[in-house]
């Protein structure tokens, strides 16, 4: 890479660098025992981690010496020094008169912000905790798939495009969300490309370039990126502690005050804490949100994941909605298998018009063999039991990684979700940027906190989701346990300075 393709600029540079509050003691200040790093090389391993993560991209011009060193209120000859270091890691490069910008050493693949799974010939050697999905449930997708290729002929003989989705599963989601309490006609339904291409349709369709969107905060780390990549500015409402919900004072002066196009929650085992929310709140936010004239869109790709009991015990959000308000999304990637890229968008027949219009330079519709596997399970009662397997997996998966933590880093702390298929860990006086960093080298792959955050947030947390149980879960909790010793000692876990951290 020869040189610079984009910019960050010193004041923003120093915000990323900062500090939060919650990670003081973990955020590289300190080589661990005591051994305070020299200034130059802590700048140095902050840019790197920024770089690692994908919070600053690659080939982007860094700000001059003088800039920086002023930002951040050092001497310019530790800015100098600092990236004199990552130069000679090449995790910089320069040129005379062009000033510096970041790289990734040659070798290594570009890093992502998203949450990408590994490919599966990396099994054998890494435990991936990156990703919250899990194998299919047998035999329910072998039989589901032959009772499409058993309906595809009636279908082989049309055009093969249904950009509001088959009517024979709209009806079939329809029938779900009456089940559930939310009588829904199939009109108020459509077919999506997975959660996210429901996402993608609305943010798209109804967020204008620079327009608000209101997020938990955290919250899922691929939709933030897909609110940054459409243009939107994101308006994090912190969640309480634990598994505490959402902070309704917060929420009523963020949609008071910033007025958001959007706001896009999670309110079923919430992703990645697993916080369910309670009745009372979603009709407050519901209420709220219709006064301030904003759109909320509930993701419930979670919801019948429910691992403490049969149900989750409260309503969706559209029960309380008075009408065109809430938009749902669901998903059969999470209650099923992710490799059936499902989704779908519950709302006003008026608005599913207007998605349907905008899909044909989009993606024009979802993949018909796929929709009609979906739509034999939910009729067949095939939904239903891969859900139960998916359950008893997915709980098993939560019970050993709880035990084998709680054994391997009793100094950690976490609340125990209910449901879902993710965990929020606070880690401590640990960093999970370079927590992440130090796993990757060692054999597990976690994502770390500031990437379910907005501007860097939860550095001192790592999300890690059911997905290993027994021995595995035991030797996922000791990798991340010897992690967290090589940070705390201020070594590297067998060339920590050059490893690759995707999440």
């Amino acid at each position: 890479m020869s040189q610079w393709t984009a910019t960050v600029g010193a004041a923003h540079l120093a915000r990323l660098l900062e500090p939060r509050p919650q990670s003081s003691r973990g955020a590289g200040a300190s080589a661990g025992h005591g051994r305070k790093l020299p200034a130059y090389r802590g700048l140095a391993d902050g840019i790197r981690l920024l770089v690692l993560e994908g919070r600053v991209q690659v080939a982007a011009r860094l700000p001059a010496e003088r800039e920086l060193a002023l930002a951040l209120g050092v001497s310019r000859t530790t800015v100098a020094a600092a990236y004199e270091a990552l130069r000679a890691e090449g995790f910089a490069r320069s040129r005379r008169g062009a000033g510096s910008w970041t790289a990734i050493p040659d070798g290594h693949v570009l890093p992502s912000r998203s949450l990408e799974p590994l490919p599966p010939d990396a099994a054998g050697s890494v435990i991936d905790l990156g990703c919250a999905s899990l194998p299919a449930p047998e035999p329910w997708l072998t039989r589901a798939m032959e009772g499409a290729l058993a309906d595809l002929p009636a279908y082989a003989a049309t055009h093969g495009d249904f950009p509001a989705g088959l009517p024979v599963l709209r009806e079939a989601i329809a029938d779900r969300y009456t089940a559930r309490g939310v009588p829904t006609m199939p009109e108020q339904i459509m077919v999506t490309t997975g959660a996210m291409g429901a996402i993608a349709a609305a943010a798209r369709r109804l967020v204008g370039f620079g327009e608000r969107v209101a997020v938990e905060s955290p919250s899922y780390a691929n939709v933030l990126e897909l609110f940054r990549e459409t243009g939107s500015r994101l308006v994090p409402v912190t969640l309480r502690e634990g598994l505490g919900g959402w902070d309704m004072d917060a929420w009523r002066r963020v949609l008071r005050d910033a007025a958001p196009r959007m706001a896009y929650v999670m309110p079923d085992f919430h992703n990645p804490t697993g916080g369910l929310i309670g009745e009372d709140q979603r009709r407050d936010l519901v209420e709220a949100a219709r006064a301030a004239g904003t759109v909320v869109v509930a993701d419930e790709t979670m919801a019948e994941l429910v691992l403490d009991g049969e149900e989750s015990g409260v309503r969706p959000m559209a029960a309380f909605d008075r009408g065109g308000t809430v938009m749902t999304v669901g998903s059969a990637s999470k209650a099923v298998w992710a490799g059936l890229r499902i989704g779908w968008v519950r709302t006003t027949p008026d608005v599913v018009r207007r998605l349907v219009s905008a899909r044909a330079y989009l993606d024009i519709g979802s993949p018909v063999v796929d929709q009609l596997a979906v739509a034999w399970l939910l009729r067949g009662g095939g939904w239903d039991l891969a859900l139960a397997a998916r359950r008893e997996r997915a709980r098993e998966c939560r019970d050993d990684l709880v035990a084998a933590l709680r054994e391997h880093t009793p100094d950690w702390d976490f609340a125990v979700p209910r449901g879902g298929m993710t965990m929020w860990v606070h880690t401590g006086d640990v960093s999970g940027s370079r927590l992440a960093v130090a796993g990757e080298r060692l054999g597990v792959r976690v994502p770390s906190g500031p990437r379910f955050g907005v501007d860097g947030a939860f550095e001192p947390y790592i999300r890690l989701p059911f997905t290993v149980s027994g021995a595995a879960a035991v030797e996922a909790a000791a990798r991340l346990a010897q992690a967290a010793h090589v940070v705390r000692s201020g070594g590297a876990a067998d060339g920590e300075t050059t490893g690759l951290f995707v999440a």
